[in-house]
C-alpha cells in the first residue's frame, strides 16, 4: 500500500484543523511544534523531510501533550541530542513509551510498519531495542484495552477510514512485528 505524507496531512489537516486550530506541515531537516504566535494563526506540527514516519511520530507527541503543553515549542519538553549516555537513554526511553505506542497504533491505522525510535546513533551505549519495543508494545495492549488518547483515538478512526483498514486488534501488533532499528 503507497504512503503519501499528502495524504497524511489532508487527513490529519480535515481532522483538526478547525477543532484544535492545529495544522501538519512538510518541514526541513529538523521537525518541530510551533505554537500559533502575531505570525501564524495556527499551531503547527512541522515534520522532517518528507517522511511519512516522521509526520507520524511528531503526531503521536501532540496526541499525548496536554493543553498547556501545546502553547509551548516542542511542548516544552527537553531533549538531548544523540550520543547519550546509558542513563540518559534510560531517560529519554521512559518518555518515549506513550508517544511511540501512539505513534504504533496511528501506523497500524495506516498500513504503516512501525519502527521504534531509540534517536541515539553515536550514544555510549547500545540501546535495549527489544526491552524498549516490549515496553512500547506493553503500553499500545493497554491504550487498546482501556482506552486511548482522545486525539490519537479520533486520528487512528480517521487514518483506518482512509486505508480501509480494520479496528485494530491486539493481535495486530504480534511479536513478529517486532524487529526493530534504532535510528
Amino acid at each position: 500500500m503507497p504512503h503519501n505524507y499528502n495524504d497524511l496531512i489532508q487527513v490529519f489537516n480535515q481532522t483538526f484543523l478547525t477543532t484544535f486550530n492545529t495544522e501538519l506541515l512538510l518541514g526541513g531537516d529538523e521537525p518541530i511544534y510551533l505554537p500559533a504566535d502575531n505570525e501564524h494563526q495556527h499551531h503547527r506540527i512541522i515534520f522532517a523531510r518528507g517522511y511519512f514516519a516522521s509526520a507520524l511520530h511528531e503526531i503521536a507527541h501532540w496526541c499525548i501533550a496536554g493543553p498547556k503543553r501545546r502553547l509551548l515549542e516542542d511542548y516544552g519538553y527537553w531533549y538531548e541530542p544523540d550520543g547519550r549516555t546509558e542513563e540518559v537513554q534510560a531517560e529519554f526511553e521512559k518518555v518515549e513509551i506513550n508517544p511511540q505506542a501512539v505513534e504504533w497504533i496511528l501506523s497500524a491505522s495506516c498500513g504503516f510498519r512501525f519502527q521504534v525510535s531509540c534517536d541515539n546513533l553515536s550514544g555510549n551505549c547500545e540501546p535495549d531495542r527489544i526491552g524498549f519495543t516490549n515496553k512500547v508494545r506493553e503500553q499500545v495492549l493497554l491504550y487498546l484495552a482501556q482506552g486511548m488518547p482522545e486525539r490519537a483515538k479520533t486520528l487512528s478512526d480517521a487514518l483506518r477510514e482512509h486505508y480501509q483498514i480494520a479496528p485494530l486488534q491486539p493481535a495486530d501488533f504480534r511479536e513478529s512485528q517486532r524487529v526493530e532499528w534504532c535510528e
